[in-house]
């Protein structure tokens, strides 16, 4: 029944985005509700920025419909209406970034103080197990905001995010699956409304978009990720005697947005600017500029995914707090090689010229 339900929910949402992106795009046209290509975007024609809306429908109407509303993720739904409509208000008017971060800290405090969906301890984690109940809430709290930006900042190559997006929720649907807890269904279901709903947006964006999710999709997607990420972590108390660590499961699938969106708020902190100011220095940015076909970076960052996912699975038995740092470990180098050869050839032109 949880299988026939859960491709049911997939399906669902999959065919509302599907066949709410042509009409949201002939829209989007008509009103002039575009992304004008400049000095920051990788693309080169005017393009509509509102695919997050057939995600948001996809999503919530195939939840609503299929899904077990339990008092979590009716929270949840709340919570994604209102960065629903911030997000939206963003991709046709633009929202200053004081009321987008706003808004989504009352999302953030409604899935964590009424749906009661918080990290209650690292369990081992740099030798830390149980937090204190106010440390609790607001690391919560830091870590949803933290996911939900970064997956708005990595929304910066066609399906970069969207396929980070589906690799999450299909992941988190297995973790969820594997735990046999009864419990733990309606999460399940939740990752297959996300994952159908983003999956019929990507037909759409993965190559020569035609559409963007702009800032309503890939908050609402960093934001579902997120609760889904605190959602796991949260398990692990109620299965101590597993062999896996889920904080480890909860990171492995979104380690590379969470790393990337880190190192680009450290340089913008030490040239003195505004950690929230534009710029271009992601590494989707970097790999472009170093010659990599968009397609190209998005299937590498994909690879990279999937394998920090069988990392984390295969070496299970390996300390918690070893796995997580030689995690960050990889992405930082791999980050530093980039930035290096980019320099490089940087300097090379310079002094070529």
């Amino acid at each position: 029944m949880i299988f026939f339900y859960s491709i049911l929910t997939f399906l669902w949402a999959f065919f509302v985005a599907l066949f709410a992106i042509p009409s949201i795009i002939q829209v989007a046209h008509k009103k002039q509700l575009l992304d004008i290509p400049n000095d920051r975007r990788l693309h080169l024609l005017d393009t509509p920025r509102l695919g997050g809306l057939a995600i948001f429908a996809g999503f919530i109407s195939s939840l609503m419909l299929f899904g077990e509303i339990n008092s979590a993720i009716q929270k949840l739904i709340a919570a994604t209406i209102i960065i629903f409509f911030i997000g939206l208000k963003d991709d046709m008017v633009s929202v200053s970034a004081f009321k987008k971060f706003f808004v989504q800290i009352l999302g953030a405090g409604i899935v964590v103080f009424l749906g009661d969906i918080r990290i209650t301890g690292f369990y081992g984690i740099l030798n830390v197990f149980m937090l204190p109940e106010g440390v609790s809430y607001f690391f919560t709290l830091i870590v949803i905001l933290g996911i939900t930006n970064a997956f708005n900042l990595v929304d910066g190559l066609d399906g970069l995010a969207g396929s980070i997006a589906f690799l999450a929720s299909i992941f988190y649907a297995v973790v969820f699956f594997y735990l046999g807890d009864q419990s733990n269904v309606p999460y399940i279901y939740v990752c297959f409304c996300l994952c159908g709903a983003v999956l019929g947006f990507l037909k759409y964006n993965i190559r020569k978009a035609e559409i963007f999710m702009g800032d309503t999709g890939s908050l609402i997607c960093g934001f579902i990720i997120a609760f889904l990420a605190v959602k796991i972590v949260s398990l692990q108390e109620m299965n101590s005697n597993s062999n896996f660590s889920m904080p480890v499961l909860a990171i492995a699938p979104i380690i590379l947005p969470i790393a990337d969106t880190l190192r680009v708020f450290i340089i913008r902190l030490m040239k003195g600017i505004s950690p929230f100011s534009p710029d271009n220095n992601h590494l989707h940015h970097r790999l472009t500029d170093l010659g990599v076909s968009q397609i190209a970076i998005v299937s590498l960052i994909s690879v990279y995914t999937l394998i920090n996912i069988i990392i984390a699975v295969w070496l299970r038995f390996i300390d918690a707090t070893v796995l997580v740092a030689g995690m960050f470990g990889a992405i930082g180098i791999i980050m530093i090689i980039v930035e290096l050869i980019f320099k490089k050839i940087q300097k090379s032109c310079t002094n070529n010229i």
